[in-house]
């Protein structure tokens, strides 16, 4: 898709995963830029270049917020709205806050809650110990894993290793609260990366692929698609818009 001749320009709002930042999406953002789309890459509160920010109140709410706002006061419409990983339940949340303002959500390699679940439901049982060990110590964060646990390529290891963060605990331990805001997005999206293993992401998938308004897609890579397959995942985030 073009800026010149084609379609107007798009808007996307990417939202990171756990420990990342808005630093992983650069691939990405320079493609879907060069091609004359509007490209928000927020860093949530606490992580990266926002770490000063860490602290124990930070919450799942925190973080919806940082979107929301982003969203209203930035005045922006017909959004493309994508979540990596743990940020499926950041962007259920944002579409409860301004489903008017979104035309598409798009999961990525990430948790699609249900109302009243929470972050620390769909841990795996690695994560699920990190993270009870912060919690149970009193820390407001729990370390990320090596950039190997995410399956990231062997050239790029270094790059991600050196840019992970702490991830706040306060945001796992809240129930989310979802109407059906997003089901009644009208476009809706889940981009799953089989290599990277997750019993929730399959379920997820499974739950979603024969669900009306959702197209499901797969990609050969790790977790990290953001960094392993920017052209390719450029390529779904305008195809769903």
């Amino acid at each position: 898709m073009s800026a010149g001749n084609g379609p107007a320009p798009l808007t996307f709002v990417l939202v990171h995963g756990a420990w990342h930042g808005g630093w992983c999406w650069a691939r990405v953002r320079d493609i879907l830029t060069g091609r004359g789309h509007r490209v928000f890459t927020p860093t949530l509160t606490g992580l990266a270049e926002r770490a000063h920010l860490m602290g124990t109140g930070i919450t799942l709410d925190t973080h919806i917020a940082d979107v929301a706002n982003l969203i209203r006061f930035e005045g922006l419409a017909d959004v493309v709205l994508c979540g990596h990983s743990s940020s499926g339940w950041v962007i259920s949340g944002v579409a409860e806050q301004v489903e008017d303002q979104i035309g598409a959500l798009v999961y990525l390699d990430g948790t699609v809650p249900e109302d009243g679940e929470t972050g620390g439901d769909a841990f795996s049982p690695e994560d699920k110990a990190a993270f009870a060990e912060a919690l149970n110590a009193g820390k407001p964060s729990w370390p990320p894993p090596d950039a190997r646990h995410f399956g990231v390529n062997e050239a790029d290891l270094d790059w991600v290793n050196g840019l992970l963060t702490p991830h706040p605990v306060g945001v796992a331990l809240s129930p989310i609260a979802l109407t059906s805001a997003r089901e009644r997005i009208p476009k809706k999206a889940y981009i799953r990366a089989p290599a990277y293993p997750s019993a929730r992401f399959d379920a997820d998938v499974a739950k979603l692929r024969n669900r009306p308004g959702w197209r499901c897609y797969q990609v050969p890579c790790g977790h990290d698609v953001m960094v392993d397959m920017p052209d390719r995942l450029a390529e779904i985030l305008e195809e769903v818009a």
